[in-house]
């Protein structure tokens, strides 16, 4: 159950990241949730390799926020009907979804 609601939070801050965005465009709430999964499934493998390939280097959180951004960039290379114009808005997005998550989460 905890995994559901943790997608669910995580598709709702990826659609108020779209509405707020204009770089960003996300046709629907069930395309945000679409995004959110695709997100998780890559940062549990792309994201985990890239973290074992730095080896601690970038171990301060900005690594991590950049991190995000890299894997919503392939998220949009993979979802034909999302779309991210550039890495700032995949950074802007990356920066929304993780404060509202966290905000989201501390209420649920």
């Amino acid at each position: 159950m905890e995994i559901i609601i943790n997608i669910l939070v995580a598709g709702t801050a990826f659609f108020i990241g779209a509405k707020l965005l204009p770089g960003v465009e996300v046709k629907s709430f069930m395309q945000a949730i679409v995004v959110a999964l695709l997100v998780a499934v890559l940062s549990y493998t792309l994201g985990t390799f890239l973290k074992i390939v730095t080896l601690g280097i970038l171990s301060l959180s900005i690594f991590s926020w950049l991190l995000n951004a890299i894997l919503i960039q392939v998220a949009d290379w993979f979802l034909p009907k999302f779309k991210v114009l550039n890495f700032w808005w995949a950074l802007g997005l990356a920066a929304i979804v993780s404060i509202t998550s966290a905000i989201l989460g501390n209420i649920f």
